[in-house]
């Protein structure tokens, strides 16, 4: 029997032939990077092999470290393995990983998502043998709002709270939805405020060409009045937000679909925006792979994976390390 082109190891997805892992959960001698977010790419390995808008955010986040950039759909030979990298529409630089060796195709998808996105490069349907798949919303309860209605309604919120002499705070992972949010928003409206760690990302991604719309970086001695003030999820209920009496919140997620988690967060608005796919979008993109063989990681894995039995495929789940920043990712 021939063996597996990937592995799922206690590191990580392990390709024994070339030598490597891809988001690998734990050091590692060579690690390929889906994407930025910090559950899929973790300080301590080696050597990175990434696109390049995803290495110069790895940057920012872990410092200087040993990046190698590529560009979409440039192969690269690794021990003889053939890997390249397609985009995946998730955030900025994400990437879908191919491997290929003696006409076997292996993909993993890393975190992706179908929608347009004004940040991310659209993704991009790969043909392949095996497909490893996240399911972080595989549930058919998850289906989104056409993202144009998403940011009409955004910006009436925002209008309606300047109307009534109120900061909009919305809360969004740094990386990813806080760049849909800024770009979503319309500047007619009043400024945009940024945490400081949504500002740094900004900033990277305009020195890597995006052209974005223009952002303040949040000042702690200045008051704010009508502004649309954009956070990650880590400052809710900070101490400092006092700052921006009066104000009403938002949170923008894939998880706002659930009653239970908008009472739990305890905010005033919730916009269904997720930068991950929504149940019909799994079911395409595994279709348009044309795959035989599916492997369902991290989300709804037992529940997707029974659901693609069902449909007649060879599904399987797979158990990951990812953690809370995956929720904060969505």
């Amino acid at each position: 029997m021939r063996e597996p082109l990937l592995q799922f190891t206690p590191r990580g997805i392990f390709c024994p032939k070339g030598n490597f892992y891809i988001d690998p959960w734990k050091p590692v001698e060579k690690a390929l990077i889906t994407h930025a977010h910090g559950d899929h790419a973790r300080s301590g390995s080696q050597h990175y092999l990434a696109h390049h808008d995803t290495c110069a955010l790895i940057k920012t986040r872990l410092g200087e470290t040993n990046l190698q950039g590529i560009r979409y759909n440039e192969p690269v030979n690794i021990q003889g393995i053939k890997v390249s990298f397609h985009p995946a529409g998730h955030v900025a630089g994400s990437s879908q990983i191919r491997v290929e060796h003696k006409g076997e195709v292996w993909v993993a998808s890393g975190d992706y998502k179908l929608e347009r996105d004004p940040v991310a490069r659209s993704f991009e349907p790969v043909k392949c043998d095996v497909f490893i798949t996240e399911s972080t919303f595989g549930l058919p309860i998850y289906n989104w709002t056409d993202p144009e209605t998403i940011r009409e309604n955004m910006n009436q919120w925002c209008a309606s709270n300047i109307n009534a002499g109120l900061n909009s705070v919305l809360f969004g992972y740094s990386l990813g939805k806080a760049q849909r949010i800024s770009e979503f928003i319309d500047r007619s409206l009043g400024e945009v405020v940024v945490h400081g760690a949504i500002y740094n990302i900004h900033q990277t991604l305009i020195s890597c060409g995006y052209d974005l719309k223009p952002v303040t970086r949040y000042d702690p001695n200045r008051k704010y009045s009508t502004c649309i003030i954009i956070l990650p999820p880590s400052a809710a209920g900070a101490t400092w937000m006092r700052k921006f009496n009066p104000y009403r919140t938002a949170d923008a997620s894939g998880w706002m679909a659930l009653r239970g988690i908008r009472r739990r967060k305890s905010v005033d608005k919730g916009f269904v925006l997720s930068d991950h796919a929504d149940w019909n979008s799994l079911l395409t993109t595994i279709k348009e792979t044309g795959a035989h063989k599916i492997f369902v990681t991290h989300g709804y894995t037992s529940q997707f994976a029974a659901y693609l039995k069902e449909l007649g495929y060879d599904a399987e789940e797979v158990k990951t390390a990812y953690g809370e920043e995956l929720i904060q990712s969505e």
